[in-house]
């Protein structure tokens, strides 16, 4: 099977969520501080009131930046990936040759799927991700989730967006 696929900083997003597990809950910890900074304006606390708005921004704004970050500094960012995949490997390489990774599917660690892509566990904290947009038709989505299944078993659990 050949996949080909241009990456975008969302396809990184899912794969923060997965291996920094904390990251999902970012938001509402975000959300929590704004509503009691919030609760501090109403009564009457400008400064502390302010400072926690403030705070609870950067803190919401921060796994974005991160992802943004990580993405370009990564080889492959915004560069066409092409993916050959068979029974033991998946091997990507950039479309211009500047990067390349052969994965043997019994090496990876693990598998996660979410909404938007098949995230390739490469250790405690690394990962390819390969998004759906990649895939030809659904049959090829089904048969690398089944390659996935056969070759390192089920999924892991998904991370859940806020």
């Amino acid at each position: 099977m050949r996949l080909r696929w241009t990456p975008v900083p969302a396809d990184w997003a899912d794969g923060v969520r997965a291996v920094v597990p904390f990251t999902r809950w970012v938001p509402w910890f975000a959300l929590a501080l704004g509503a009691f900074s919030a609760v501090l304006l109403v009564l009457g606390q400008n400064l502390p009131g302010v400072f926690g708005l403030v705070c609870a921004v950067v803190i919401a704004a921060m796994p974005f930046i991160a992802v943004r970050h990580a993405f370009r500094g990564n080889p492959v960012a915004g560069r066409t990936v092409t993916a050959d995949i068979d029974d033991h490997s998946v091997r990507m390489m950039t479309a211009d040759g500047s990067a390349y990774s052969d994965l043997v599917l019994t090496d990876l660690t693990g598998w996660v799927e979410t909404d938007r892509s098949f995230l390739l566990r490469t250790g405690p904290s690394g990962f390819h991700p390969v998004p759906g947009r990649a895939f030809d038709t659904t049959e090829d989505i089904d048969r690398f989730r089944d390659l996935l299944t056969r070759a390192l078993g089920p999924a892991g659990v998904p991370p859940s967006a806020p």
